[in-house]
């Protein structure tokens, strides 16, 4: 399956009241290489595994697999997880025709706000709201995988 998103900074939080669900999310990679990562996430209560294709040059497509696993062996997967565990809350918002996915990260990743809009295709038109800032979709140091290995309060 193919996985078709751009990737915005948030400037504000003022997203936070329009969201209509808020996640926690705890995930670590098994693999960081850029060719293919490997995720163990926990999300809620439900357990996922995810391997991720190299993006294009655009960094807008690459290819996702990913399938449902228990909370409990999620757990257990991240035990063998590469340092560097990702912590944030999910915040979905919907503007116009599509779902925000607006990621707050905490530790060591804490001050980071980052929204992504899956689309259709590469020029699909969107709503942009208010608080989304600057672009920086295809930049690998905002792919959680590198924010796992480079955290954003190590970054001057």
């Amino acid at each position: 399956m193919l996985e078709i998103e751009r990737k915005f900074l948030v400037t504000t939080d003022a997203f936070k009241q329009a969201a209509f669900k808020q996640t926690r999310i705890v995930q670590g990679f098994l693999n960081t290489h850029p060719e293919r990562t490997v995720r163990v996430r926990i999300k809620g209560d439900l357990g996922f595994l995810t391997v991720k294709g190299i993006s294009n040059k655009a960094g807008t497509i690459r290819s996702e697999w990913e399938t449902e696993i228990s909370a409990e062996d999620a757990e257990q997967l991240l035990n063998l997880c590469e340092p560097g565990i990702i912590d944030k809350t999910r915040y979905e918002i919907k503007v116009g025709n599509h779902i925000f996915e607006v990621d707050e990260f905490l530790g060591e990743n804490e001050g980071l706000i980052v929204a992504e809009v899956e689309l259709k295709s590469e020029d699909e038109a969107f709503e942009k709201p208010s608080w989304l800032g600057k672009e920086v979709t295809g930049e690998l140091k905002y792919y959680n995988s590198q924010l796992s290995l480079n955290p954003f309060k190590n970054w001057k």
